[in-house]
């Protein structure tokens, strides 16, 4: 199965009409895995006897027409519970977890009869821009193996890009979707905050995490964000805003929509080769119709500390369900209680979220609450209150989605600060609780160049709309890359 050739609608196509069976689709699929995943490196966990088992009754049943991801294979992001399929953040804490249960996202895939065929790799518990903190293996770049694929869903990110799939499910807490899509050449949706339930997902920070789709186009994008869309009473920050029909009014045209580009966004920092891109871009949209204005976000350069201090805080309170005792890893040379919890999340828990649990139970202790993460909410208003003004008067915000292409890998690994600021363009977004969307905008080097998206609150649909058109009006998204023999 030659995914770079196909997108949803073809597959549903070949399926309904039987020019293809489910079966033969997921056995191909696993095929691909087999053959790239050596390179690549983008499942943990593969989930191939009950994938092909649920194919066969699909293939029984036939594919309902009006149900376009029945019989589809993808994969999802390992933070994300499977019921009864392995389920490890990409954690040592977690390594032998089989969970009881199904996250929201994945009981509304498994009732449109979609194919799980594994989980893919990630930084451990999301923390991380690269995927190299993953406890278990380390994730490579679909264009070149010796750079990173982003992170922290880095696998579901590179497992697109590289045609083992056709779509996946990650996560964003602060540009978890957006950065690996952009560093893959792919598009990557953040929803708004409390568009996707979050019930089953393994929290970091829970008010900035959003699960969302990965995918080689706009469209499937689109497909499967309707998808797993919608109020979850399970999840006390779900929405029940109305969910639109995100595919609906893909039709290319945007005239007189209205766009702003922050001067902030292509200032020092980002790389000359990113800002021609993005300048080009524009011309792009203006071609196209749309009106392309400069504006400030004067406070986004606070986005940083901001997101490190909150999520931190967030992430140390999360974490503390991770004792030793009720699940996860156990610790056994252990003499009293207070042993228990000491070594089982020493041996537990990787470098980077000790590091993040040290520093957000510090922003939160008594001596530095308010100079800390009371100061870093209050300037988090302040980013809001920057977005809420721009989008008083335009449609949307566009700008590059990472300050560079993808880094070497082990380049930036043992320099945090560095690999924090890889998020700077990024982390707004979730802070504000926006729709963020990246999409292949050019080549540097032979690698691929992301750009983003920003919509007001809970307004994908102008999102999704601007990035169908700029993609119609370009081939970025048709490049594809050439570990696999393909030309």
């Amino acid at each position: 199965m030659d995914y770079f050739k196909q997108d949803l609608a073809s597959l549903h196509n070949l399926l309904v009409k039987k020019e293809l069976s489910v079966s033969d689709l997921t056995n191909a699929t696993f095929d691909n895995i087999e053959k790239r995943d050596r390179k690549i490196g983008a499942f943990l966990n593969l989930n191939k006897e009950e994938a092909l088992k649920k194919a066969a009754k699909l293939d029984e049943i036939g594919i309902s027409a009006d149900n376009i991801l029945a019989g589809i294979p993808l994969g999802i992001k390992d933070n994300i519970v499977t019921k009864n399929l392995v389920t490890t953040a990409a954690s040592k804490m977690l390594e032998n977890f089989n969970p009881i249960y199904d996250a929201t996202v994945m009981e509304k895939l498994n009732a449109l009869q979609t194919i799980t065929v594994g989980k893919t790799n990630m930084d451990e518990f999301a923390m991380g821009g690269s995927t190299e903190s993953s406890a278990f293996k380390l994730t490579k770049n679909a264009w070149n193996q010796t750079k990173v694929p982003g992170g922290s869903s880095g696998g579901s990110a590179a497992a697109v890009a590289s045609g083992e799939v056709i779509a996946t499910l990650g996560s964003d807490t602060g540009g978890s979707i957006r950065q690996p899509a952009a560093y893959n050449g792919i598009v990557g949706v953040k929803p708004t905050y409390g568009r996707v339930s979050r019930y089953g997902l393994i929290a970091f920070a829970s008010s900035l995490d959003q699960i969302g789709p990965l995918t080689r186009n706009v469209k499937d994008n689109a497909i499967m964000l309707n998808a797993i869309s919608g109020m979850d009473p399970r999840d006390s920050t779900s929405s029940n805003q109305a969910v639109p029909d995100f595919v609906a009014k893909l039709d290319g045209d945007i005239k007189g929509m209205k766009i702003a580009v922050p001067t902030e966004y292509m200032g020092e920092g980002v790389a000359p080769e990113i800002r021609a891109a993005i300048k080009q871009a524009i011309t792009t949209f203006e071609k196209l119709g749309a009106t392309v204005d400069e504006v400030s976000l004067p406070h986004s350069k606070y986005g940083v500390p901001v997101y490190y201090i909150i999520a931190s805080s967030e992430a140390s309170s999360n974490l503390q369900r991770f004792d030793g005792i009720r699940y996860g890893h156990r610790a056994n040379d252990v003499r009293n209680l207070e042993d228990v919890y000491v070594k089982s999340r020493s041996e537990g828990f990787g470098d980077e979220v000790k590091r993040r649990i040290m520093l957000g139970t510090f922003s939160l202790s008594a001596g530095t609450y308010d100079a800390f993460f009371k100061k870093a909410a209050q300037v988090r208003t302040l980013i809001c209150q920057d977005f809420a003004n721009v989008f008083s008067d335009y449609d949307l915000i566009l700008g590059p989605t990472s300050p560079t292409t993808a880094f070497g890998i082990g380049e930036d690994i043992n320099d945090p600060i560095t690999m924090y600021m890889n998020d700077i363009l990024t982390i707004p977004v979730n802070l504000a609780g926006l729709p963020g969307m990246s999409l292949p905008a050019g080549f540097a080097d032979g690698l691929p160049i992301g750009m983003q998206l920003i919509a007001n609150r809970f307004d994908e649909e102008t999102m999704y709309r601007a990035g169908y058109a700029f993609e119609q009006a370009t081939d970025f998204h048709k490049e594809i890359p050439t570990f696999g023999g393909q030309d």
